[in-house]
């Protein structure tokens, strides 16, 4: 079974559905969300600072917040919109496969509203469910520069 191109568009689309358990189950159990603060020259999350490094149990938490009609970031509730260019396989086995994916992303909340640019980098891992992720990597063009409070996932 090789890995569905579409992988990253269906990712997307769950997050602009706001179906964030959904996305969630993507993760492995040993999955991490990754933002580097340098962008694609930062080679780990260790050695520098990054925008994000969540594992699995702080995205749930996240993703509980986001639910939360006490969270009061989210009234009015945020709201993405991811727009992909098809993803290229950089790496496939039998048991797991890098997808490099670049995007805009806008995230609206209220009056306002962000737009993001970059490229995703997916390591999934085949499972017994199915293809899983075991990072994803959001690479920001111009990383470093100032950036607005980001609610969502990009």
């Amino acid at each position: 079974m090789t890995v569905p191109r579409d992988f990253a568009a269906h990712e997307a689309a769950l997050l602009d559905e706001r179906r964030f358990d959904d996305w969630l189950a993507l993760f492995a159990g040993d999955g991490h969300y990754w933002v580097p603060l340098l962008g694609a020259a930062q080679a780990d999350p260790f050695s520098h600072n990054s925008l994000a490094y969540e594992d699995r149990l702080l995205l749930q938490l996240r993703v509980e917040r986001l639910k939360s009609p006490r969270a009061h970031s989210q009234h009015p509730a945020s709201h993405s919109q991811h727009v992909l260019q098809p993803s290229r396989i950089e790496h496939e086995n039998a048991d797991e496969a890098r997808l490099r994916t670049p995007f805009l992303y806008v995230e609206a909340r209220g009056e306002s509203q962000i737009l993001l640019s970059g490229t995703a980098r997916h390591h999934l891992v085949r499972t017994p469910a199915g293809w899983r992720i075991r990072e994803k990597r959001i690479d920001l063009l111009n990383a470093t520069r100032a950036l607005p409070a980001i609610q969502l996932f990009i």
